[in-house]
């Protein structure tokens, strides 16, 4: 599907990388033309009033566990990293190949490569083939690399293919089948836990072996403070690695699991409340790369468990966008950086031509009102399964219009 008509939206508020903008943006055989404060639309143009709306990058979401259109396009969407955790993994090239070209028309859909055959850990995939298949990425999917030896020619491939690895930062020698944090919580709950090192562990190992390989490394979550304290360092030295995290992450504290209710089962864990505010603090600082939907739709076979025996995951894809602006509207950051936590960083990630508003690059395009009221409620939901944490919950801000390469799609 390519976009037949050229169109200028107009009146709006835009959002770059500066900051916010009022004027238009033009747009023409699927890409951005100009985008401004003096742009004017051409005479064969449809003209677009944004009546003084957002006008943003389509979100481009790393780390998903599955496709699902409809909640992506509601959420504001036009971009999905899959995750290599699939029926069968994401192996082999030719695994690879059909989910490069899934989402098409109305989707782009960016695999992310297994690390390792079967995801298990031991030997490397065919990496370079994937990459010429469409991969975008190589990741360690729901589990680490036990092996330091393993992870090591990991990223020495990958620095030479100029991919970047990303990985899950839990070490699963300490975590083993835990559900939760441990501390106070988890003991009062009876919940098998793991302490919130684990996941520094693994972090400090993979910034190690990263260096040795001149390796780019992308921690798809980092939920603790001595994670978050791991990741800045890395920084100052000037070494490739960045994190991310999911709205779950920074909102909730392990006291969501107190009434033992399995859509707060997540992987990582929630964490204590004081690991909850260095996440806003290391998202204030500049620390977090990357917000996330960590979209993992599960059904009631799944979570209508005990909480230690239900699977770990959420349906984030819808709440993405409004749980994010609350950070806005919270005065931790502003607009421009909540849209390159949400775009401009994963997309640059990724290697792809879009996430900004900027001549040249792909015209994935939201129109959004931010004040818009609505109410989460999962038995409403665009998603395959209804498992989000917050449900009933109020939000702002809503996708009015979706454009992915400058064709419309319903949001």
């Amino acid at each position: 599907m390519k976009q037949t008509r050229s169109f200028t939206i107009t009146n709006a508020q835009l959002v770059t990388p500066g900051g916010l903008v009022h004027g238009a943006i033009r747009c023409a055989d699927g890409v951005i033309v100009t985008v401004g404060a003096n742009v004017a639309a051409q005479d064969s143009d449809e003209v677009i009033d944004a009546r003084g709306r957002l006008v943003a990058p389509g979100l481009v979401d790393l780390g998903v566990f599955a496709v699902d259109k409809p909640a992506f396009h509601f959420g504001g969407i036009t971009r999905a990293a899959l995750m290599p955790d699939q029926s069968p993994p994401l192996d082999l090239p030719s695994r690879v190949n059909f989910i490069a070209k899934s989402g098409k028309p109305d989707l782009w859909v960016h695999p992310l490569a297994a690390a390792t055959r079967g995801l298990e850990g031991r030997e490397l995939a065919e990496i370079a083939l994937m990459q010429d298949a469409g991969a975008r990425g190589i990741a360690t999917g729901r589990g680490w690399i036990a092996d330091s030896g393993v992870m090591l020619r990991l990223l020495q491939y990958a620095a030479m293919l100029d991919l970047v690895v990303v990985t899950h930062a839990e070490d699963g020698g300490l975590t083993g089948a835990a559900a939760a944090t441990a501390g106070e919580i988890a003991t009062r709950l009876g919940l098998p836990a793991a302490p919130a090192e684990a996941e520094a562990l693994a972090i400090a190992r993979d910034i190690a072996l990263a260096e040795l390989a001149g390796a780019r490394l992308h921690i798809r979550q980092v939920t603790t403070a001595r994670g978050f304290a791991l990741v800045k360092a890395a920084k100052a030295q000037g070494l490739a690695v960045t994190c991310g995290i999911t709205p779950a992450h920074f909102m909730l504290s392990d006291l969501a699991t107190a009434d033992f209710r399995t859509f707060t089962r997540l992987s990582p864990p929630l964490r204590s409340e004081a690991d909850r505010q260095a996440a806003l603090s290391a998202i204030a600082d500049g620390v977090v790369d990357v917000i996330a939907s960590g979209h993992d739709p599960r059904g009631a076979e799944d979570k209508r468990l005990p909480f230690a025996d239900a699977a770990p995951g959420m349906a984030g894809a819808e709440t993405l966008l409004p749980l994010t602006l609350t950070l806005v509207r919270d005065g931790l950051i502003d607009m421009a950086r909540a849209f390159d936590l949400l775009a401009r960083n994963p997309a640059r990630l990724l290697g792809v031509s879009a996430g900004e508003l900027a001549a040249g690059l792909e015209a994935d395009l939201a129109l959004i009102d931010p004040e818009a009221p609505w109410i989460i409620d999962r038995r409403k939901m665009e998603a395959t399964a209804d498992n989000t944490p917050f449900d009933r919950q109020g939000a702002q801000g809503r996708v009015l219009r979706l454009w992915k390469g400058g064709v419309a799609l319903s949001a």
